[in-house]
């Protein structure tokens, strides 16, 4: 564990502050879950939690579902991370932070799709533009976004028809249920 320098004391109601620094780094915004264990060492530690993470397997399932189906590479998000990915990178992806325009299209709470090949691209990552978006449609749960399905590409000239946008959004809509 990696050591900040920074020192905390608990209030009288048992709240602890986590210093804005860590919050950034962490991603971890105002309602965010966090996960609170403890070790035989006595240390406690918060965890971002996921419950998109928690069915990674299922949720992997999916996608490599989705991908044989539709064809198109598929990543499944929680809101921060991607969990897993079906298609090209798929081992390159897992675990990574996606990108901020990506979760742009989370805050918004709107399905993004591409209609046309000249529309300009969300790509999956930061500073990488390797992997572009063809859809990326949050997933919901009692009102809440707990993640994304992803459909992506390494070719801009990828545009998705009707029945791969039913299916992706078929996936986020099964996923989303499976919480509440």
């Amino acid at each position: 564990m990696k050591a900040t320098g920074i020192v905390r004391r608990i209030d009288d109601l048992g709240r602890v502050v986590i210093p804005k620094e860590i919050r950034r780094t962490m991603r971890i915004r105002e309602g965010d879950p966090l996960e609170i264990f403890t070790n035989k060492d006595g240390e406690v530690i918060f965890k971002k939690y996921s419950a998109v993470g928690e069915l990674a397997n299922f949720a992997t399932q999916y996608a490599d579902a989705l991908y044989k189906i539709s064809g198109h590479n598929t990543a499944i998000t929680d809101t921060d991370s991607i969990i897993c990915a079906a298609g090209v990178g798929k081992k390159e992806l897992i675990e990574k932070n996606f990108s901020s325009e990506i979760e742009t299209v989370l805050k918004n709470r709107e399905p993004y799709f591409v209609q046309t090949l000249s529309e300009s691209r969300v790509h999956l990552l930061d500073h990488d533009n390797n992997y572009l978006c063809g859809a990326v449609i949050p997933i919901l749960s009692e009102g809440d976004i707990i993640g994304s399905v992803v459909l992506y590409s390494t070719d801009v000239k990828t545009v998705l028809g009707d029945t791969e946008k039913k299916l992706a959004t078929t996936a986020a809509t099964v996923l989303g249920k499976l919480f509440e």
